[in-house]
């Protein structure tokens, strides 16, 4: 049980990249064939019935469906928002800005967004042929959530173009900038740090062990042995309760302090080498640290991830600031609706039901 800090489950819909996502394809739930109607009830699949105008173009039904059915099949879970309109809404921008960014890139980086797309199609075509053994496996994956490669394909690359090019006017005043703000706030810090944790929860049963002040007598027992001069590595194999650490010494190696909950970090931050901690109370326990090493990224190590940040904020910024001026018309009424409940009965139509002695039955 690594203490990584959870995720914001509530950020807001970002560019999503490819590139990140190829093992989640593997999740992807099956839908319905291409010609009948998709998983919303339309039947639109490949429509040229123009579904939103805006300055000098418009987007018709099938390239929204195209577009959204690849946002789902890289993100299985966006599949549960389909009908909802602020979704509807975001994926239907997001279309469009992709269109008029792309058609401002550069021959140069249309070329590269080309070469890149087709590796990543290569990659994913292996990856699919190497856990099933069957070379058409991806197409029967695709088939089975209504699009095909020449969707995805399309999906790709007006996502490489766009980014790829964004990135190329990201200048070195910016990425140095970004770099000394993002550094202050320590997301470039790495960590060898060693611990046991006596934790409150079992975490695969979501059970509680002990009380908080059994687990603070226990963790002070810990530090007391290891300020002893207990060898550590023994000390979390008897008494730590991260299976993730245990069996290596308790120890996370090279680690980016970040992806910790705050107190964890805090400490992995501001200890001193080699010194046992006091028992460190996160939402998993105590812990007892040492850090064993400490150090930071160089701005050559991450100029990389530095200029994909900035492009992309560069393009949200886009959707979120200059694009509503430009859309002239999105017709909601076209779009996917979540399928009606059935029906009720008329009044009047099928009598209530009875109990035994002819009376309606009480409420439960």
């Amino acid at each position: 049980m690594l203490p990584i800090k959870r995720s914001k489950t509530a950020r807001r819909l970002s560019i999503v990249l490819a590139a990140f996502i190829v093992a989640a394809v593997a999740l992807t739930g099956c839908g319905k064939d291409k010609e009948n109607k998709n998983s919303a009830g339309g039947t639109t699949a490949g429509s040229t019935e123009v579904v939103a105008t805006y300055k000098d173009g418009k987007v018709t039904r099938g390239e929204y469906d195209s577009f959204v059915g690849s946002v789902k099949f890289f993100n299985p879970m966006y599949a549960q928002f389909e009908t909802d309109p602020m979704f509807q809404d975001y994926m239907m921008k997001q279309l469009i800005a992709f269109k008029v960014l792309g058609a401002k890139a550069d021959e140069q980086s249309k070329k590269d967004a080309e070469t890149k797309t087709k590796q990543q199609l290569d990659e994913i075509n292996q990856y699919f042929v190497q856990q099933s053994g069957d070379k058409n496996a991806l197409d029967a994956q695709l088939k089975s959530a209504n699009i095909s490669q020449s969707d995805i394909n399309d999906y790709i690359l007006k996502s490489l173009l766009v980014l790829g090019d964004a990135e190329k006017k990201v200048t070195d005043d910016q990425v140095k900038a970004k770099y000394e703000e993002n550094a202050k706030a320590n997301a470039y810090t790495i960590a060898t740090v060693s611990h046991v944790l006596v934790a409150l929860k079992d975490q695969n049963q979501d059970k509680d062990i002990r009380t908080k002040e059994e687990a603070l007598k226990r963790a002070q027992e810990v530090k007391q042995k290891l300020d002893g001069g207990a060898d550590f590595a023994a000390i979390a194999k008897e008494y730590s309760d991260d299976g993730g650490s245990k069996e290596n010494g308790g120890k996370y190696e090279n680690e980016e302090v970040g992806r910790w909950v705050e107190g964890f970090k805090k400490a992995a931050i501001e200890l001193p080498i080699g010194k046992i901690s006091d028992p460190v109370e996160t939402e998993f326990g105590y812990h007892v640290m040492k850090v064993e090493s400490r150090s930071s990224k160089t701005i050559d190590e991450v100029k990389g991830e530095i200029k994909s940040e900035l492009a992309e904020t560069e393009v949200s910024n886009f959707i979120e600031k200059d694009l509503p001026a430009m859309i002239e018309n999105i017709d909601k009424d076209k779009l996917p609706k979540a399928e009606a409940p059935p029906a009720a009965p008329n009044a009047g139509t099928t009598p209530p039901a009875t109990s035994d002695n002819g009376q309606q039955p009480a409420a439960k």
